[in-house]
């Protein structure tokens, strides 16, 4: 006999053999917040070696019931049967009688089970490269879309409200800075460190600010703003997009004569390409300002001699490639994350896997933009 309690109830188990009968006596609370005793006591009365013909039930002492229950109980009359004993199913309860009847009351179709089969691994490939093939086809459907819009704001025909970009502005731009300062910042400092160890060694800790200046404005700016924007604001897009695909909003918007690549894209794609060269300076002076922090404090430089040396290593052009680079990932951030915002499923977890593709995407078309732009950028010599 197993004992426990639950909900101030004991719930029990109880088995009693007389002559070739068996009865189980089930006592308590069986429901989902209970751990129920074990079957084992049970099933081995009923082994292969047991004695017992007939299986009958007591219920005399039982509480509250739900599906727990009735999954012990479909586990005995299952192993009862099997072990060609007689379960007597009678003197249990009529709701349970009645939801037995119904589980019994068509058999499992043979086959229905589903087995788990190992695909082969050229199967493996080729449905990747027709995802591949599939996603750049939309990709270049939904560029075209989205450049038939930007032409049609160009002849002032474009239908979207003005406060909704303003709107996507602020989203996108003021509440952004305390993350876009926290990680820029922090990129700085160790951007200061890793420098200031090889520079020790030959006691050129001044170079420290070019190492800074140069690394943030040419790259890590630029591009840590536009991963934090892709996490943050492109998922956003994907989800709001999404949210409005699964409630038929876009629909509805499309029945009342609005395109939606108008009225909700184009709105989100401008404050991106807007907001991010203005994001890229905020993060290249905030990793600054961390270099700043690490090379004054703890190596012998003045703030003015840091300040001076990133001024002369620091030039306009360096700043014009980050800030151009930051507003090809401003477009490419909004694409992906409308993209995926459009393309979201009506299920209930679309809307969760529109916001993880349009990150995913996001990461993937900056990195490989910012790798072409550097390659670019280094065979013409700027």
């Amino acid at each position: 006999m197993t004992v426990m309690i639950v909900n101030n109830v004991p719930c029990e188990i109880n088995v009693s053999l007389t002559g070739h009968t068996l009865e189980v006596s089930i006592v308590g609370d069986w429901v989902l917040e209970a751990e129920i005793p074990t079957l084992d006591v049970v099933l081995a009365q009923l082994g292969d070696e047991s004695d017992v013909k007939r299986l009958v039930f007591s219920t005399e002492a039982l509480g509250h019931w739900d599906s727990l229950l009735m999954t012990a109980l479909i586990r005995l009359v299952d192993y009862g049967a099997k072990q060609g004993i007689e379960v007597d199913v009678t003197t249990l309860p009529e709701g349970i009688q009645g939801l037995l009847n119904l589980v019994y009351a068509v058999p499992e179709r043979a086959g229905a089970r589903r087995h788990e089969t190992k695909m082969p691994w050229f199967e493996v490939i080729g449905n990747g490269g027709i995802r591949i093939f599939k996603d750049s086809q939309a990709l270049v459907a939904f560029i075209g879309e989205t450049a038939l819009s930007v032409f049609a704001l160009t002849r002032g025909k474009a239908r979207f409200r003005w406060v909704d970009l303003w709107t996507n502005i602020q989203d996108c731009g003021p509440q952004a800075l305390p993350i876009v300062t926290l990680i820029s910042l922090l990129v700085g400092l160790i951007l200061a460190f890793v420098g200031a160890v090889q520079l020790a060694l030959f006691g050129a800790q001044i170079y420290i600010a070019d190492l800074v200046g140069l690394g943030m404005t040419r790259e890590m700016g630029g591009l840590m703003a536009a991963i934090i924007m892709s996490g943050r604001t492109g998922a956003s897009y994907a989800a709001q997009l999404g949210t409005m695909q699964v409630n038929s909003e876009i629909n509805a918007l499309k029945t009342m004569g609005f395109d939606p690549m108008e009225f909700l894209v184009l709105p989100r794609i401008l404050a991106l390409v807007f907001i991010m060269p203005l994001l890229c300076l905020y993060a290249d002076l905030m990793g600054i300002i961390g270099g700043a922090l690490v090379t004054v404090s703890f190596f012998d430089v003045s703030l003015v001699e840091y300040l001076n040396r990133t001024a002369s290593a620091v030039h306009l052009t360096d700043f014009s490639i980050g800030v151009a680079k930051c507003a090809v990932f401003g477009v490419l951030i909004a694409l992906s994350g409308c993209m995926r915002g459009m393309q979201c499923g009506r299920s209930a977890s679309a809307v969760g896997d529109a916001a993880t593709s349009a990150v995913v995407t996001g990461i993937i078309f900056i990195v490989i933009a910012d790798s072409l732009m550097t390659v670019i950028c280094n065979r013409l010599g700027i």
